[in-house]
């Protein structure tokens, strides 16, 4: 199986563990609620005091956390009518992720990997001359 297929893999099962997960009950789809799953690709919400500070900041926006999955997976909600309010909080308060992004964090391993193997190839031709 390839790196790509792997990874593909793994996001397909965390995706169906946070779907198991995150059970909604009669009363929670039929209130007045929002939900989001907040990600964090470096494991912040590991840190009680990152993840009280991370969850301040959502609480602006009106966002409670309902549940913490892991280390890097939290499960908010707000009342709907809480977006009528949505201002100028510094953050989008539908992001999705804090700190680096999946896409970015895939960008800095392929850098740092691509940079360390021209600072090989560099190294072996200075050798061999």
């Amino acid at each position: 199986m390839s790196a790509g297929a792997a990874a593909a893999a793994a996001e397909a099962r965390r995706r169906r563990q946070e779907e198991e997960m995150t059970q909604y009950t009669r009363e929670d789809l039929a209130g007045d609620w929002e939900f989001k799953i907040l990600r964090s690709m470096t494991g912040a919400f590991r840190n009680p005091e990152t993840l009280r500070r991370i969850l301040d900041d959502e609480a602006r926006a009106g966002w409670v956390l309902v549940e913490k999955f892991d280390n890097g997976r939290i499960r908010l909600k707000r009342p709907a009518s809480a977006k009528k309010a949505n201002a100028d909080f510094g953050f989008d308060p539908y992001r999705t992720y804090v700190g680096t992004s999946e896409l970015q964090f895939v960008l800095i391993v392929l850098g740092c990997v691509l940079g360390g193997m021209a600072a090989i190839i560099a190294l072996i031709a200075v050798l061999v001359r």
